[in-house]
């Protein structure tokens, strides 16, 4: 059996809160008890709606996962395993672990997130996100006085890249002509981008502006609204955080109204 489908099996024998129907098929006995084919038929129905493809290969893993079990539950039995006071502990703090994720579970299914509130909350991350890309080109030198030489260069008609390819000390876009493609000015050095955003399309920075990395000679080629993507997109990714909100928002309204004597840690002073 393979590790994806065996780790998968086995989250459905820890989690699953699915009741067994008893039905008269069996598919086994183990030392005389009979093991039925609903074990096995609610551990594949888990699997299904976990979205696991069930073969009839897989059918057959599942059954044998579940005569092991059986098998391995007898002996712990056999050696009094099953009435200890801590796997007893165990065995409850399960419970309240299923129970609690049911209550969670019915809270999402009883109130769906609306069509309107991801509309709305997509709209509010995209009137926060908005901004303006920019377009730059620049020739990073190590040299102010070479910096200032050649821009001198620049504004008697030489072109950008020409320069750019022959001079410039950064790699990433000396083959390019200095091109920097559009990105959110927040993405460069501060005094880069303090210097840029005052620019105007195809306008050169009036002097080198100095970096950690060295002198930059800054042109803007182009702006453009920052692209933000379609709302189907992340539509998905926002019900799961509209839903997060929900049972944050539930549980603190629980915790508010219950009757307790107790402080818990975060209670402010």
């Amino acid at each position: 059996m393979t590790q994806p489908l065996l780790a998968g099996i086995m989250l459905v024998f820890l989690f699953s809160s699915a009741p067994v129907t008893t039905w008269a098929q069996n598919i086994a006995t183990v030392n005389g008890k009979e093991i039925t084919k609903a074990r096995v038929e609610s551990v594949i129905n888990q699997l299904k709606i976990q979205g696991q493809s069930v073969t009839p290969d897989i059918e057959k893993k599942v059954a044998d996962e579940v005569v092991l079990r059986e098998i391995y539950l007898q002996e712990a039995e056999r050696r009094g395993l099953g009435n200890s006071d801590a796997l007893k502990t165990q065995l409850e703090l399960a419970r309240e672990n299923l129970v609690i994720n049911a209550l969670f579970n019915d809270l999402i299914k009883s109130k769906p997130v609306t069509d309107e509130e991801i509309l709305t909350y997509y709209n509010n991350i995209k009137k926060q996100a908005a901004s303006t890309e920019y377009r730059a080109r620049h020739i990073l030198l190590k040299s102010s006085d070479k910096a200032k030489q050649l821009l001198k260069q620049l504004k008697n008609g030489v072109k950008f890249d020409e320069l750019a390819r022959k001079n410039s000390q950064d790699a990433g876009s000396k083959a390019q002509g200095g091109d920097l493609d559009f990105a959110n000015p927040q993405s460069f050095a501060p005094e880069f981008s303090a210097a840029l955003v005052k620019l105007k399309k195809g306008e050169l920075a009036p002097d080198p502006v100095k970096t950690e990395f060295g002198y930059h000679i800054i042109k803007l080629e182009d702006t453009r609204e920052a692209a933000f993507p379609a709302l189907e997109e992340v539509k998905a990714r926002i019900v799961k955080n509209l839903e997060q909100q929900r049972l944050v928002q539930f549980r603190e309204d629980l915790r508010s109204s219950a009757k307790t004597d107790h402080v818990f840690s975060d209670t402010p002073k």
